[in-house]
């Protein structure tokens, strides 16, 4: 037999049956999408055969478990009624427990590319790891986990339009071309209507950047800019004045404009040569 037959599992590493509900998920798990078809035909297979292949946890409080690896199996097993599920138990820091349930899922292949660039964004931010660090773990280059992040500028709308549609990461690389979300988001309407595929997407793109959008004449704007001008327009007028041009000037206002006349008087020869 090679599970322990105690009552409390003992550490070190070695094969143990724990209770279901004692089995917490990872909060590391970057997974965060499951099939659910998949999970019922893994549910079935663990009722006729049982889990073959073991999770790994580590201790938690009070007698539980926070799970490292294999989060598919354990909600397949909780769909299949199993009561106790056997487990590996270790040891590990929150670092080891975040990388260790990467790199199960990114060697099955198991996220996609959005919740895989979170999550090495994550061992980034929370537990300081350097790029060349998560690279070397991961088996990539630093300039393919540099890729991964990038992705991450495409705004969540974004994302879960081209995961919805089953585009590649390809296309979304393509879409981060694009200088605004508003231009992507145009971009991407065209790809989805049009069946694009990634040639014809980055053909497209290359189009859309070389032609240089119609900039928008932004309104003059606020009331201050408004009185700024107006107090410019009184002031040519006193300046004139001073000069002894009897000019005057006269304002009015409606909902829809502001109206300024200025009156200068012409002044003949006659009035010239006194």
């Amino acid at each position: 037999m090679l599970f322990s037959k105690s009552t409390k599992p003992e550490r070190g590493g070695q094969i143990a049956l724990i209770r279901a509900e004692l089995i917490f998920p990872n909060p590391n798990q970057p997974r965060t999408s499951y099939n659910y078809d998949e999970l019922q035909s893994l549910a079935c297979s663990i009722r006729e055969n049982g889990l073959l292949q073991p999770l790994t946890v580590r201790p938690f409080a009070a007698n539980t478990y926070e799970l490292i690896s294999g989060e598919r199996r354990l909600r397949a097993c909780k769909m299949a009624g199993v009561e106790k599920i056997p487990c590996i138990i270790t040891s590990v820091s929150d670092e080891q427990s975040a990388m260790f349930a990467l790199i199960e899922n990114v060697q099955r292949s198991d996220l996609n590319y959005f919740e895989e660039a979170v999550a090495i964004q994550k061992l980034q931010c929370f537990y300081g790891l350097s790029q060349e660090d998560i690279a070397k773990r991961l088996g990539k280059s630093q300039s393919a986990l540099s890729n991964k992040i990038r992705l991450l500028r495409l705004p969540e709308d974004i994302r879960s339009d081209i995961l919805t549609a089953g585009l590649s990461e390809r296309h979304a690389r393509a879409l981060l071309r694009l200088q605004n979300n508003e231009r992507r988001r145009e971009a991407l309407d065209v790809i989805l209507s049009k069946n694009l595929n990634v040639a014809d997407t980055e053909k497209m793109i290359d189009q859309m950047i070389a032609v240089i959008p119609t900039v928008k004449k932004e309104p003059i704007g606020t009331f201050r800019d408004l009185t700024i001008f107006i107090n410019t327009l009184n002031h040519a007028v006193d300046t004139m004045r001073k000069a002894g041009i009897a000019a005057n000037s006269a304002k009015s206002e409606t909902a829809e404009y502001i109206e300024y006349v200025v009156r200068i008087p012409k002044i003949d020869e006659k009035s010239r040569a006194v």
